[in-house]
């Protein structure tokens, strides 16, 4: 298919699901920065192959995998094959993984992922049927789904989440700067003048920040700033006025860094908002929207000959392929 080598991407939230963003994807040649995620990742490659740095270093996950990276973890994304990878994606809140981690499993504490990558078809699959019952409107479905894949995940892969003390004075330099930051986003001092401001010196303060969050103060910045920028973008703030408001210089200097973190544009994350509250007031919005290359066109997926080829059942589907009636919520 002539379209198969294109990029594309949506990113966008089903009302049903609070605390859950969605995200399906065909990267070729995008290069995702080193940045974090207040939810958890939970990506699940149906085509191809992709690396990220994770960690201390790269690692790899190819087709019938899932790249999990837990909240505030630093890491980058690339296409690990000539063809790029394919896939679809939901994060999950903190607060949604510790409430199913509180009922369906023994862990204690702040749950997460042990490991980046976990080779599992099932829950491949799984991830995909969330998707598929989202764009069909089957809040059940997609509940019930999305449950039972965070369950299985947790039980394959899951452990308590080690406690971020600040005890060293590094440590607590680092975050005091951070503070800073984040309290000026819009007009950040220097390395140089923030160092003097906390009483140290400008390479001491990077290698603390560093150590501490995994990445230099000004990556971080940058990170921050999109991070509120989406939540600007979520209130219905216009892209022009959200990037000035965190401190880029205009909406192109937003729109950069925003396709390399979130992995959309700016604009398109937001019509997505829009049409759930728009859906929610009962304007219909075509089901399985896409970007590409800009463009917005519709696609009702696990109904076309690509998506049925490349994402395989796992069970025997009814006749009506309809997710909540597929055989399997699993054993988890």
């Amino acid at each position: 298919m002539a379209e198969s080598r294109e990029e594309r991407a949506r990113h966008w939230r089903y009302d049903e699901l609070p605390g859950v963003d969605l995200l399906r994807a065909r990267y070729i040649r995008k290069t995702f920065v080193r940045h974090t995620h207040e939810h958890f990742v939970i990506a699940a490659i149906a085509d191809g192959a992709e690396v990220f740095h994770h960690g201390g270093g790269d690692v790899y996950a190819g087709a019938g995998s899932l790249a999990l990276v837990n909240p505030d973890t630093p890491h980058t994304g690339r296409a690990g094959v000539p063809e790029g990878w394919r896939y679809g994606a939901v994060y999950p809140s903190p607060e949604v993984v510790a409430a199913i981690a509180a009922e369906t499993t023994t862990l204690r504490g702040t749950p997460g992922f042990v490991t980046p990558v976990l080779d599992d078809p099932y829950t491949v699959h799984l991830v995909h049927q969330v998707l598929r019952a989202t764009d069909e409107g089957n809040a059940l479905a997609a509940d019930t789904l999305l449950r039972v894949a965070v369950t299985r995940l947790l039980r394959l892969n899951g452990g308590t989440l080690p406690r971020r003390e600040v005890r060293t004075a590094g440590a607590r330099i680092a975050a005091r700067a951070r503070a800073v930051l984040e309290e000026r986003m819009a007009d950040p001092p220097t390395l140089e003048r923030l160092a003097g401001e906390l009483g140290t010196g400008p390479f001491a303060l990077l290698r603390a920040f560093r150590d501490t969050y995994g990445m230099p103060p000004h990556t971080w910045l940058t990170d921050a700033r999109v991070r509120r920028a989406r939540r600007l973008l979520d209130a219905g703030t216009a892209p022009s006025e959200a990037a000035v408001a965190v401190g880029f210089t205009d909406q192109p200097h937003l729109n950069r860094h925003f396709g390399r973190i979130v992995g959309v544009p700016p604009g398109a994350y937001q019509r997505e908002r829009k049409n759930v509250q728009d859906a929610r007031g009962g304007t219909p919005v075509p089901s399985g929207a896409w970007q590409w290359n800009g463009q917005k066109r519709s696609q009702t997926y696990g109904t076309t000959e690509e998506e049925s080829r490349t994402v395989p059942w796992y069970g025997t589907p009814s006749a009506s392929g309809s997710p909540s009636d597929s055989p399997g919520s699993p054993s988890v």
